[in-house]
């Protein structure tokens, strides 16, 4: 438990972190040398490349906080339950009935829980679902957006080539061993470790994207199947995407604010009691 505690409390500062050293690579780094004298010819690609950035990052951003913002809800219930010996998972959760379950991170009773986010620090549910799976989507677009941007600056500043496949999967041993050398500097190196930070975060968010909508549209949880529990008189899977993301999708795909409806989301409430 105390692992998970320090993770919780970790994942966050990463996240941070990662999206602070994207911002200054980007103005500072990747702007200036991919499109020179950028701010005094104002260039239409810069434009551009500087406006997709910005939106992505945005959204990025908007969602991630729109996630800690509406957290998942939560019951009145005080008592912690005790873990029977039958419980699949004695580390994250108790499962309880009626789709609660009680979250020994958050030390709350959660209806319809899917699973806790450490990079967000709480219980993703009912109510933040629709933003943490947009916050999937805009920080795999962020990361692998960042990447192709990455390797056109080490393409300029570097004339290093990546026409060859292999190029980028030796990019960063090389770098390594030729950076204790003395023959590259600690930038090319550190955008070369950058480079596989970006593509590895981009292709996870896209893959979990992926896996926390299909459950949507199943009307599922994580939680349910790990346990492999089948959901009774379920609902059509336009009618579950439209319990998560509202009626109002189309706006929420371009704009981190708020879809559901509240009184849908009583009804789930009443539904779940």
């Amino acid at each position: 438990m105390l692992k998970l505690r320090l993770l919780n409390a970790v994942a966050p500062a990463y996240f941070f972190t990662a999206t602070a050293v994207t911002f200054i690579l980007h103005f500072c780094f990747f702007v200036p040398t991919i499109f020179p004298n950028p701010y005094t010819s104002l260039k239409g690609s810069t434009i551009i490349h500087t406006v997709v950035f910005l939106f992505l990052m945005f959204n990025a951003l908007g969602n991630y906080m729109m996630t800690i913002k509406y957290p998942a809800e939560s019951t009145n219930e005080t008592v912690v339950p005790v873990c029977s010996p039958h419980c699949s998972d004695k580390v994250d959760a108790h499962y309880l009935l009626n789709g609660r379950h009680f979250c020994k991170l958050c030390k709350k009773v959660i209806l319809k829980r899917d699973h806790h986010c450490f990079f967000t620090g709480n219980c993703i549910g009912n109510k933040n679902m629709r933003y943490f799976i947009m916050f999937c989507i805009y920080t795999s677009c962020t990361c692998l957006y960042s990447l192709v941007l990455g390797v056109a600056f080490l393409t300029v500043e570097y004339s290093i080539s990546f026409e060859n496949p292999l190029t980028f999967l030796t990019l960063l041993p090389l770098s390594i061993g030729y950076f204790f050398m003395g023959t590259i500097s600690g930038l090319q190196l550190f955008v070369a470790l950058m480079l596989y930070v970006w593509l590895g975060i981009g292709l996870v968010c896209a893959g979990f994207c992926c896996q926390q909508v299909l459950l949507v549209a199943r009307g599922q949880t994580w939680c349910q199947m790990q346990r492999g529990e089948l959901v009774e008189n379920r609902s059509p899977w336009r009618a579950n995407l439209s319990d998560v993301f509202g009626t109002r999708w189309i706006v929420g795909l371009i704009l981190p604010v708020q879809t559901v409806e509240i009184c849908s989301e009583n009804t789930d409430v009443l539904k779940q009691d």
